[in-house]
């Protein structure tokens, strides 16, 4: 049993129950994290409204067999808001497509639960306070989701350096026979 804190971005929500959410966070950290959030549809919670998608928090989890992967998903037991990015963005359709374009791109592309991921979190949050703060007025034409393009093609960037570094490893070499092809 352990306790884990780190902050991350609420990525996406699901109902649980009757008063409870499955919360799912790309961290600093622990990289993509799914958590158990009790009573947080209750009208009295007192943290109900800081775990909704967009939102920037500090949040401590309660893993029971000290691992944030494993059998059962841990306990959100505690979350400070750092920023609020969702009120600048859902009032304005451009900016919400956008901001739920670049939650999809980043919960896709971590591959594994618990895995740090950094670039994808530091880029999330930058993309995330910029669409947050964007102007009353988006600009007209195709230059309405310039962010939520960078952030894609900047994650699908690193998508593809991780991979030429995973598929680098040395090819074995055979003596004395040569390969057919298509024999593997």
């Amino acid at each position: 049993m352990s306790l884990f804190r780190d902050d991350g971005v609420v990525l996406r929500t699901q109902k649980l129950g009757e008063a409870d959410r499955i919360i799912t966070l790309l961290t600093r950290g622990h990289g993509r994290v799914r958590a158990v959030a009790r009573g947080v549809r209750r009208t009295k919670s007192k943290f109900g409204a800081r775990l909704e998608p967009f939102s920037h928090v500090d949040v401590q989890f309660f893993a029971r067999g000290g691992e944030l992967v494993g059998r059962g998903l841990p306990l959100c037991t505690q979350s400070e808001t750092i920023a609020a990015y969702g009120g600048g963005i859902v009032t304005d359709y451009a900016r919400y497509t956008a901001g739920t374009a670049m939650l999809e791109t980043a919960e896709r592309f971590t591959d594994h639960e618990g895995e740090p991921a950094v670039q994808q979190y530091l880029l999330l949050v930058g993309g995330a306070a910029h669409a947050g703060r964007g102007r009353a007025r988006p600009a007209p034409g195709p230059r309405r989701l310039p962010v939520a393009l960078a952030c894609r093609q900047r994650l699908r960037a690193q998508l593809r350096r991780l991979r030429e570094v995973r598929d680098a490893r040395p090819q074995p070499v055979l003596l004395g026979r040569r390969r057919r092809r298509g024999v593997r």
